[in-house]
């Protein structure tokens, strides 16, 4: 008991009472709220920047392995475009990429793109804008980051030819 005593004894002393007086008061939490707001910012962005690439890659990856698909199932090669470039605007602006300056691109590993056999590959380019970035002075083209995804699917052997 005695020594439970003297350390009561010490942690009251006028020396200690002196010391919080003069400035060391409550100082603890003004740093932790500090220095957690200069470290909690950066990474909310960064998760929010991550998050925003990471739908950019989808929307491209989707939009090109559906514009494949309808590649393959459509009969001439101009309703082919026309109904790749409306599924890629489609798919897309579903998760909210800029469709108007994404880029298809339509390759057929033969000579004719519409006979059975046939692999067709389609690739789709975009940008995705990072979140917060200002249109100020054109930082819109620097704060975006390209992403681009490609898919290949075959023209079924039991389509029926081109003509």
């Amino acid at each position: 008991m005695r020594q439970s005593r003297r350390s009561i004894e010490r942690d009251t002393s006028p020396e200690r009472d002196a010391s919080i007086e003069h400035g060391e008061r409550g100082s603890a939490s003004l740093e932790f709220l500090t220095v957690g707001m200069l470290l909690l910012v950066p990474i909310v962005y960064l998760v929010l920047a991550l998050a925003s690439v990471q739908g950019g890659a989808l929307a491209v990856e989707g939009a090109a392995r559906q514009a494949a698909r309808i590649a393959v199932q459509t009969g001439d090669r101009s309703s082919a475009e026309a109904a790749v470039d409306r599924a890629v605007r489609v798919t897309l602006a579903d998760y909210g990429v800029d469709a108007e300056a994404a880029s298809v691109v339509i390759d057929c590993l033969s000579a004719r793109c519409d006979a059975p056999g046939t692999s067709v590959r389609v690739t789709v380019e975009a940008q995705v804008r990072l979140p917060l970035v200002p249109d100020v002075l054109e930082l819109g083209l620097v704060g975006s980051v390209p992403v681009e995804a490609s898919a290949t699917q075959t023209i079924s052997r039991f389509a029926r030819g081109g003509s």
